[in-house]
């Protein structure tokens, strides 16, 4: 039924003059091209091209590549940078990353450093398997280290007396008048086998 009427209603539109027709129409007018047209990029030039920002960034040799590497160049002077946990098995751990936050750590933001995410990166901070970059002022960083290297020596001496004051126990046994415990401590150059 639909058929006829769409016919008829064609038929009738046809026999209508258009009113564009009565109209004069004018000139069209010729454009300038304003940017001259793109070529393609030769595919060995580009391929070359894409080669020298790779070899650039280190990204041809994964072997063997630290990927938390982070050039001191890239660090701002009076500031030091670190890999600290954020999940363990794919759980965050509320209570390391306020632990963290009371010894000044704060995550680096990504905009610092955006080619150390990818471009479509949607968070704020910068991540690697499982651990997220932070900062902290150099100064309280190395204070840090100074206290932790105290209490390893102070373990260390702790240690030493314990086995020097030991007592022989029911097998006595003496070393014409030395101590039997001996602890040296040198520096020396591990052989490596050919």
């Amino acid at each position: 039924m639909d058929e006829p009427r769409f016919r008829r209603r064609a038929a009738s539109e046809a026999e209508q003059p258009l009113a564009s027709t009565t109209a004069t129409v004018a000139a069209p007018v010729e454009r300038q091209e304003l940017r001259p047209a793109m070529r393609e990029e030769d595919p060995r030039t580009r391929a070359a091209r894409r080669a020298a920002e790779l070899r650039d960034h280190g990204a041809v040799d994964e072997d063997g590549t630290d990927e938390f590497y982070i050039p001191a160049a890239e660090i701002p002077p009076g500031w030091s940078y670190e890999w600290k946990r954020r999940q363990v098995l794919g759980a965050d751990d509320p209570a390391y990353q306020v632990s963290i936050a009371r010894q000044g750590w704060e995550a680096v933001p990504v905009s610092r450093h955006p080619t150390m995410m990818p471009p479509d990166w949607r968070g704020n901070t910068i991540e690697r398997k499982g651990l997220v970059l932070m900062e902290r002022p150099l100064e309280i960083t190395q204070d840090a280290r100074e206290r932790e290297l105290i209490r390893a020596r102070q373990q260390v001496r702790a240690k030493e007396q314990q086995l020097s004051s030991a007592d022989g126990g029911q097998f006595e046994r003496t070393n014409k008048g030395d101590s039997l415990v001996k602890v040296r401590k040198s520096y020396e150059s591990i052989p490596i086998p050919e």
